[in-house]
């Protein structure tokens, strides 16, 4: 305990020499709340966000719109796009003027971010088209025609009148390094929403927010790149590289499988994935459940399809299993018109909002994103040291102090890590130590910190992930036969786990049981 003590105490001398890189915050009286007023349970939610954030009451926007998840392009314009022009025109919100071409558009605007609650539609269906001939050429511009969108994107600058209604738009603050706040675009403004499978899951996505502010987000981060495309690959990448460069302890899968039934996570305040269509892998255990607070994203082109049912699609199941925040799309969008995982997670270590990492990654408008969770969420408002100090971070603060302390040399980071490990009896630690020889392919030294941290840590389930990182060891070096042992007597070891599972399905991967035997014909 005295070694990590000791860099706690050097953490948080670094506090004050430390600046965010975020230029100006959002203010309360730049955010605007939109709720539906035939739903009351919309209003209370409203509400609650408007006490949580402080903005203020007269923030809050009633508009009577449909109960339902889909509307045409022709209920977006008549109960939500032009309902909302009238309100910001009435509250003065903002001032618009004709450009050079003509058309009206903001020249000052007040607010910056529109907070969409529960019972706001979530997608504007395409208009329907005649079919295709059967022999037409596919279009040459997949883009062209396409007018269907997630409500949310299409509201980001729904104060340019004479906007096309199909296809995307430029995103001005894509790749932004700044707050919202201190750039000059009144024609844009930021979109989020609280919503999810219940009204209870949205309470809470807003007070984990507001809670773990308090303290900021510590934990572990799994990254799951299988290997599907290779841009898709490169934002999981900068993932795992941005988290070792801040000491986040990060584990990386990079089989071309995802990550089996039942993979034994454990706290888990991050997590990057991609690509299934519908939930799966470590979020089918039922007892599995996100870290409060948690950043946690799947990319798939409909992993926002639907938000009611959380066993469908990617955003409601993990908002459901606890997460605080995910990105996803409504409709297919196209990888390269997708969230770059890797800078949402490189703005919100910056210092950005959860809305504008969100945003700064995003390179379209009026297309398929979506953000979900409290957009004023800073889950590394206190990466420097501060913040109230719970027991169970400790040690994930003494990772990121270790990172401060030596940051170009590794050997003596790594060296202290494992010494702090075995005072502190942390098997937390000296997993975080075998991660980091394993990033530089330091295999001997990785599966001799695995080792130790397996027989520090308490929980079977525990364990049994440091027994994964010694099978993935030998699964990257090409051995088989030894990872397949490896994989059976774990199955003997851990057989009363639920997480055993995972064991399976690597099992079956590595050595595929035969073929069911073939029904004679009658």
């Amino acid at each position: 305990m005295l070694a990590g003590m000791k860099w706690l105490s050097r953490f948080s001398l670094l506090v004050a020499s430390m600046v965010a890189t975020a230029s100006a915050a959002i203010l309360p009286d730049q955010v605007a709340v939109i709720y539906n007023s035939d739903l009351p349970e919309s209003r209370r939610l409203a509400e609650l966000y408007q006490k949580a954030r402080g903005i203020p009451e007269d923030h809050l926007v009633a508009l009577a719109l449909p109960q339902k998840p889909d509307i045409s392009r022709q209920e977006y314009q008549d109960t939500l796009l032009k309902p909302l022009r009238k309100q910001f025109d009435f509250r003065a919100w903002w001032d618009r003027s004709l450009d050079g071409n003509g058309a009206m558009v903001p020249v000052r605007n007040q607010i910056r971010v529109i907070v969409l609650m529960r019972g706001v539609p979530l997608r504007i269906a395409p208009t329907p088209v005649p079919p295709a001939k059967p022999d037409a050429p596919p279009p040459s511009d997949l883009l062209a025609g396409r007018d269907d969108a997630s409500v949310d994107s299409e509201l980001a600058m729904f104060g340019i009148e004479g906007l096309p209604m199909a296809g995307a738009l430029a995103n001005k603050f894509y790749r932004s390094e700044q707050s919202i706040s201190a750039v000059n675009l009144p024609f844009l403004v930021l979109t989020a929403r609280i919503d999810g499978p219940s009204f209870t899951t949205c309470e809470r996505m807003i007070r984990d927010a507001g809670e773990v502010e308090k303290t900021g987000l510590w934990g572990m981060a799994y990254v799951d790149i299988a290997n599907k495309f290779p841009q898709g690959d490169a934002w999981l990448e900068d993932v795992a590289k941005a988290n070792a460069e801040v000491g986040i302890p990060t584990v990386v899968d990079r089989f071309n499988d995802t990550l089996p039934k039942n993979y034994p996570l454990a706290d888990t305040a991050f997590y990057n994935g991609w690509y299934d269509w519908n939930v799966s892998g470590p979020f089918l255990n039922p007892a599995f459940r996100f870290k409060q607070g948690a950043i946690a994203m799947h990319l798939h082109s409909f992993s926002a399809d639907q938000l009611s049912d959380p066993a469908k699609n990617w955003c409601a199941p993990l908002l459901e299993r606890g997460a605080a925040a995910t990105v996803g799309n409504v409709y297919e969008p196209y990888l390269h018109l997708t969230h770059d995982f890797g800078l949402i997670q490189r703005r919100l270590l910056a210092g950005l909002t959860w809305v504008e990492a969100c945003w700064a990654a995003m390179p379209v408008t009026s297309w398929q994103g979506v953000v979900l969770g409290d957009p004023l969420y800073r889950p590394f408002k206190h990466l420097s040291g501060s913040g109230e100090k719970l027991e169970g971070d400790l040690p994930y603060r003494a990772l990121r102090a270790a990172t401060l302390e030596w940051p170009l040399n590794a050997v003596e980071r790594r060296k202290q890590l494992e010494t702090a490990g075995e005072r502190m009896k942390s098997g937390v630690i000296l997993e975080a130590a075998g991660l980091d020889y394993l990033r530089d392919a330091q295999v001997g030294a990785a599966s001799s910190s695995f080792t130790k941290a397996k027989e520090l840590f308490r929980n079977p389930a525990d364990r049994l992930r440091q027994d994964f990182h010694l099978i993935t060891i030998e699964r990257n070096a090409k051995l088989n036969a030894k990872a397949i042992t490896t994989l059976r007597e774990a199955l003997v070891e851990y057989k009363a786990l639920p997480e055993a599972e995972a064991l399976k399905g690597w099992l079956d991967i590595l050595d595929p049981p035969p073929p069911p035997p073939a029904v004679p014909k009658p």
